[in-house]
């Protein structure tokens, strides 16, 4: 079966037979596909009524477990955003009742960040529809190229991922 990237491949290499294009055969595959997913991510977010920014803060509390709190440098971490943009972040989430400022017992300054109960419950329908939306798009691969499919693109993605600072 024949892709867009094929195409685009054949054509470089029609026009440009100096240049080895076959990192294209992978990585416009890998690029297209993270924008089929962000497409099928706002879809499932959309449906709980929340922006993937929002599905990101609130499911990083989630995954914290019991009480489901942070401070806003643990949040900034796991989802790669600035100081400033968290602030505006947790303000929008508190506003609408799904996280709550908390002052932080170990640091009289501190803040810890905690999720709702509505929070929890928003978080955990939209991962749910997020699962429904990804498992539709993994169904043509079995369990084995799924698994395999993981191991190579954790290859390419963990030199990333473990950069200190």
């Amino acid at each position: 079966m024949e892709d867009e990237v094929d195409r685009l491949v054949a054509a470089w290499r029609r026009e440009r037979p100096d240049l080895d294009v076959e990192p294209l055969e992978v990585l416009s595959r890998v690029s297209r596909l993270a924008r089929h997913l962000d497409r099928a991510r706002r879809l499932a977010f959309a449906e709980h009524h929340l922006e993937p920014w929002e599905f990101d803060v609130l499911t990083a509390l989630r995954r914290a477990g019991t009480p489901y709190q942070l401070s806003p440098g643990q949040l900034l971490t796991q989802t790669l955003v600035t100081s400033g943009t968290m602030t505006n972040r947790i303000d929008r989430l508190a506003k609408k009742g799904l996280v709550e400022r908390l002052p932080d017992p170990s640091d009289r300054r501190g803040v810890l960040v905690r999720l709702t109960r509505e929070g929890q419950e928003r978080a955990d329908q939209a991962l749910a529809g997020l699962l429904e939306q990804e498992r539709a798009i993994l169904a043509e691969l079995s369990h084995a190229q799924r698994s395999e499919l993981a191991a190579l693109l954790r290859r390419l993605t963990a030199p990333f991922d473990n950069i200190p600072g």
